[in-house]
């Protein structure tokens, strides 16, 4: 699961992505993106609290523990970080405090949510010794604003945190990278988080918590269905379920509709029938190896420099500098 956004998306660019994937030949889907609306992305706050659901914890822990080695393996130099999908930067304040110890630093968090953004700058503008500059913008665009605004001298440091990366397809996720090599220059600096293959008994159950909040997280993508685009989803009609493809090194959430039905959507211009048993495919969370990740930095134009793996949760935490 990826770090929430309380994403805005047009009513017309949320109906004629539901049309496509929901009426489209072979298996259903909806786009992960739509899971995050306010009531998506405030269970999924939750979520991250639930002892089975130890990624999240297992990012924060290694920025706590590691922000000095961190920040201590950048070139000397004038940093500004930009950080991709920031959310409120709660967890990203380990580092900045580190940064910070040494030279004032600019951190542009990059966010499409204006709401996650306020808080942001509200909380992270405290920090000594840091401007915070937010940008309301997507990922590269947002980043590119931020290469473009830099000053003679200065070293992009780019976060991407969280388990995002692995929301991508393999070649989608070493293609995204390239792009953001593509935005900075040689001794600029990315640090990639990404969660690691770890035993399926410790794995699903993160997917499909005993309390049913990731149930419920999932379900609510057809509720938002109803409240805009005025579909009729039974949600008693539909189980959440998560599954592991070995084949793909993935976890998969689907929505499995557990009887026959028509399911009706006014706003999106369209019926989508379902068989007893068929799913909606509504996200997937790719586990890496840790050298993995090394070797798609290389290949998308960075130099692997260190990496740190939690103990506890096997999780890891990627510096690249740009070469």
């Amino acid at each position: 699961m990826a770090t929430p956004t309380l994403a805005k998306y047009s009513l017309s660019e949320f109906a004629e992505d539901v049309r496509w994937g929901l009426t489209k030949d072979g298996q259903k889907e909806i786009h992960s993106k739509y899971l995050y609306d306010e009531v998506g992305s405030a269970l999924f706050e939750v979520i991250t609290v639930l002892p089975e659901y130890g990624l999240f914890r297992a990012d924060e822990r290694l920025l706590r523990e590691n922000a000095e080695s961190i920040a201590a393996s950048l070139p000397a130099g004038q940093v500004v970080v930009a950080e991709l999908g920031s959310g409120t930067g709660r967890k990203t304040v380990w580092l900045l405090d580190a940064l910070a110890k040494k030279q004032p630093i600019v951190y542009s968090p990059i966010e499409i949510s204006a709401k996650a953004l306020d808080q942001c700058s509200k909380e992270l503008g405290q920090l000594h010794n840091v401007d915070v500059r937010p940008l309301q913008q997507p990922y590269l665009d947002g980043l590119l604003s931020v290469a473009a605004a830099r000053k003679p001298g200065e070293q992009l440091l780019v976060l991407f945190l969280g388990s995002t990366i692995g929301n991508f397809e393999w070649r989608a996720a070493e293609l995204f990278l390239t792009e953001v090599r593509q935005a900075l220059i040689p001794g600029d600096a990315l640090l990639l988080s990404a969660d690691l293959e770890k035993p399926l008994s410790q794995l699903l159950p993160a997917y499909d918590d005993p309390l049913g909040v990731t149930a419920s997280f999932d379900l609510n993508v057809l509720a938002r269905m109803n409240r805009e685009l005025e579909a009729d989803f039974d949600l008693s009609a539909f189980r959440h379920l998560a599954r592991y493809d070995a084949a793909e090194r993935r976890i998969e959430m689907h929505l499995v509709s557990t009887r026959a039905q028509r399911v009706m959507i006014p706003r999106a211009h369209c019926s989508v029938p379902f068989i007893e048993g068929e799913t909606i495919w509504t996200e997937s969370s790719h586990k890496y190896r840790p050298e993995e990740l090394k070797q798609m930095g290389r290949r998308s134009g960075f130099r692997p420099l260190r990496q740190w793996v939690d103990a506890e949760w096997p999780f890891a935490q990627t510096l690249f500098i740009a070469e």
